[in-house]
């Protein structure tokens, strides 16, 4: 075949949003740790939030908001895992290595409160499985522990950027199609799951190569959740805060779990955080870090592309983490 054939199947693969994660990966391996984080690359594109109007299961605040432009951004491949947050948690897998400080001391970093009981209630921590049962401020606390190990910044994704993420591309109820008989590929939910979350990677990924986006378990953003949320968005800084927190609950969670049904598994569905996670809290006040009533949430992060100043860096986390 000739060179002109070549050429143009190069730039069709090239441009492929698929291979262009696979290709934009990269392991974060964690200072002063034995773990890493796998990041790929999500591409920049433009897509319209929310669900079709016909799709099942969807609220009345589901609905398309107007086309948004987004740029290119990193996504971890997998939720955090237990391993992955233990060297943040406890200090004795946390070593004095740090690529942004030379004085780095693990012992200087605010560390969270050992738990007072097994929140996993038996489903497993090492290994591969998702980290669960924690506030959102615990997960925005080891965003910053990441980025005073690595140099890099590492945050939740906005609600914006988390759904964009999850569709890859699609525009139906779920990233792979409206078919909801094929969400068992995809996701661990209430049918398949045994009522436990599992190992991360286990199912099929989406287009972009992100893995566990709906069921096994929900994931935070950084927003506050607003049920009128068409009304908050700001298509032109998708990237950005879009409804700044005020307190610790009613934090937009998206993706489903393993104990929901496969109408919250959907790329468009959300739930507030609730006080009710930690019903069981027996400390005055509450955990600014555990959650024993939800161990069905959890997080994945993102690495905004572009350069940040030290100033930057720490205002967004002095404004978005609220006790």
């Amino acid at each position: 075949m000739g060179s002109k054939f070549y050429f143009t199947l190069f730039i069709m693969l090239s441009f492929s949003p698929y291979l262009l994660a696979q290709t934009g990966s990269y392991e974060e391996k964690i200072p002063g740790t034995a773990f890493e984080i796998k990041m790929v690359a999500i591409p920049a594109g433009t897509f319209k939030m929310g669900s079709p109007a016909d799709e099942d299961g969807r609220d009345k605040n589901e609905h398309l908001s107007e086309e948004i432009e987004m740029e290119a951004f990193y996504m971890s491949a997998y939720e955090i895992t237990f391993d992955q947050y233990l060297p943040f948690r406890d200090r004795e897998f946390d070593g004095n290595e740090s690529s942004l400080k030379d004085d780095y001391q693990t012992d200087a970093v605010t560390r969270p409160s050992p738990p007072y009981i097994d929140f996993t209630y038996g489903m497993g921590s090492r290994g591969g499985y998702p980290a669960a049962s924690m506030t959102q401020q615990a997960a925005l606390r080891y965003c910053e522990w990441l980025y005073q190990k690595t140099g890099n910044f590492y945050r939740l994704p906005t609600e914006v950027e988390w759904e964009y993420a999850c569709r890859a591309g699609s525009q139906s109820a779920y990233y792979f199609g409206a078919d909801e008989s094929e969400l068992e590929d995809h996701a661990w939910f209430f049918d398949n799951s045994d009522e436990k979350y599992q190992k991360i990677g286990s199912k099929e990924a989406n287009a972009f190569g992100l893995y566990d986006m709906l069921g096994n378990l929900a994931e935070y953003t950084a927003d506050q959740y607003q049920a009128d949320w068409a009304k908050v968005i700001n298509p032109k800084e998708p990237h950005k805060l879009q409804s700044q927190p005020r307190g610790k609950y009613r934090r937009t969670v998206r993706g489903g779990a393993y104990d929901d049904d496969a109408s919250a598994c959907r790329c468009a569905y959300r739930i507030p955080s609730n006080p009710a996670w930690q019903a069981r809290d027996p400390q005055v006040p509450k955990s600014i870090w555990w959650n024993p009533d939800s161990p069905f949430v959890g997080f994945r992060v993102v690495r905004p592309i572009g350069e940040f100043s030290p100033e930057e860096i720490e205002a967004y986390f002095n404004k978005a983490i609220i006790d």
